[in-house]
């Protein structure tokens, strides 16, 4: 008789999403400060170098820039201190500045994201074999391919975003609509792929780890407390 699915558990579920998200923004992080930085630096004037003029070159003065820093005073403390300064000087739309183009962005990335995972984790199965089998060497390119489709949909909208959040209050009363007529009139189409390269070198390793972390740690969770 074949064995029966399993039925879905949403607490494993929960716990082990929680672990492949941390494997994601550990091996990815770096990348992403660098992405940011890229998307958010100023226009250069005529006949002036850009303030970055790539993605290691952003890397690197960003390090010798932190490093500077960590003997003078920071604007925040930490995360905690950010959301109290944030709310004391605009409330909880401070703390929800973006949230409109982070849907914007999230929305059809995150689809797109998942739909490429599962298609590819169908396709790199053996015939006669479960998903649940696959490889761990599978499971990391179909994880990372799927991280590449995902910011091939992401990244105009998450430009918009960080410009957006990062501007000083008030500089765009219409919202994304005013941060995108602003980078196309002053810096071209090609300003909404700001970072492009930063993204993809982040992309795959950084989405390989976050499903490769899921399925082990689903497995392990199967393993550990097969009635939960």
């Amino acid at each position: 008789m074949a064995d029966q699915p399993k039925p879905i558990s949403p607490l494993k579920n929960l716990l082990a999403g929680g672990f492949g998200g941390m494997c994601l923004v550990f091996v990815g992080h770096p990348l992403d400060t660098v992405k940011v930085r890229l998307q958010t630096q100023p226009p250069s004037l005529p006949g002036q170098p850009p303030m970055y003029s790539g993605t290691f070159d952003c890397f690197r003065k960003t390090l010798t820039r932190e490093i500077q820093a960590s003997s003078g005073e920071t604007k925040y403390t930490g995360t905690l201190d950010c959301a109290k300064k944030l709310y004391r000087e605009s409330g909880i739309r401070g703390i929800y500045k973006g949230t409109l183009l982070t849907l914007m962005r999230d929305v059809p990335a995150s689809g797109m994201y998942f739909m490429t995972y599962e298609w590819l984790k169908n396709i790199f199965t053996p015939e006669g074999k479960r998903v649940s089998e696959l490889s761990a060497p599978r499971i990391l390119v179909a994880g990372g391919i799927a991280g590449i489709f995902n910011w091939a949909v992401a990244i105009p909208p998450d430009v918009l975003k960080s410009r957006f959040q990062t501007a000083p209050p008030g500089k765009y009363p219409n919202g994304f609509r005013d941060v995108l007529r602003e980078l196309i009139r002053d810096e071209g189409i090609t300003s909404l792929y700001k970072g492009f390269n930063a993204v993809m070198i982040r992309a795959f390793p950084a989405n390989a780890a976050c499903f490769l972390g899921f399925e082990v740690a689903m497995k392990f969770l199967n393993w550990a407390t097969p009635n939960l």
